[in-house]
């Protein structure tokens, strides 16, 4: 033991200034960091990303193993199941056309979120945003599907958030996209269908600008705060199926919304990369 003189060995002093030694030594190292990114042209957020840079990505295939189609798709803490089923018939409004349909369902668990929510069918009826999301979800896959070569079928996709922090929307679609690809390969393996129809891959992310930095893959932290906030989804060959843009702060500007648009598009390339990883479809031999 170390002679520290008559008054000897005080542990619990010396203990005390090595915690306070390493939390000076922690606030440096993550100051050095902070500076590092800003020199580099990033801005380092709460989750130590770089403004451009979206959040780890997970997707798990066949989650439902009951199911014609399905994902847990993984985005930061936010975790949605999606999954597709395949029904004979059509509503009634497409009824003697030969086409098919695809209509998105969305829910989230009680406990998705930090305080408890109670559910909705203990209600009576769907929220407004829940409406909002489940046709969203719906047009966003109806745009990359050959309804003639589906035929008279319905696919339901259904995208259940387990665990939300953010972007629930646009990760319910990127997963939606995964679930109903893998359906429609087993519709052709059964032999119930000829080719696999779909016309392209569809993505989705957010952006937005917080503190007046423009984030992409906004965590709820992030996206709470936003001055403005826009969900982006897009096909895999870059065309835009929809953009949902909204001033929560100061109105925005064009040259604003077209640096938006590009970092989404950015990040939607890499969704499509992912994606490619789990359903690698050839799209060119399908073209209109």
């Amino acid at each position: 033991m170390p002679y520290f003189g008559d008054k000897g060995y005080n542990s619990a002093a010396h203990l005390n200034r090595t915690a306070t030694i390493s939390r000076l030594w922690l606030t440096v190292a993550l100051a050095a960091v902070k500076l590092w990114a800003m020199s580099r042209g990033g801005n380092l957020r709460s989750d130590g990303r770089a403004h451009d840079q979206i959040r780890p990505v997970k997707m798990t295939p066949d989650f439902i193993t009951s199911a014609e189609g399905s994902v847990l798709i993984e985005i930061g803490n936010t975790r949605v199941i999606c999954t597709a089923t395949v029904d004979d018939g059509v509503p009634s409004f497409l009824k003697g056309q030969g086409k098919g349909w695809v209509t998105g369902e969305y829910g989230m668990l009680p406990r998705a979120t930090e305080q408890r929510t109670a559910r909705e069918s203990m209600r009576g009826r769907p929220s407004g945003r829940t409406l909002e999301i489940q046709r969203l979800i719906g047009r966003s896959l109806r745009a990359i599907i050959d309804q003639q070569r589906l035929g008279e079928r319905t696919v339901w996709l259904d995208c259940d958030v387990i665990q939300a922090d953010g972007g629930t929307r646009t990760a319910s679609i990127t997963g939606a996209y995964i679930a109903l690809t893998l359906a429609m390969e087993r519709l052709v393996a059964s032999g119930i269908l000829k080719t696999v129809p779909l016309l392209d891959s569809v993505a989705a992310t957010s952006v937005g600008v917080v503190d007046g930095v423009a984030l992409l893959d906004l965590a709820y932290e992030e996206d709470s705060r936003a001055e403005v906030d826009m969900n982006v989804v897009m096909t895999g060959s870059g065309k835009f199926v929809e953009v949902q843009a909204t001033a929560e702060g100061q109105p925005f500007g064009g040259a604003e919304l077209q640096d938006l648009l590009a970092l989404a598009a950015a990040g939607i390339r890499r969704m499509t990369e992912y994606q490619s990883k789990l359903v690698q479809t050839d799209f060119r031999a399908r073209a209109r």
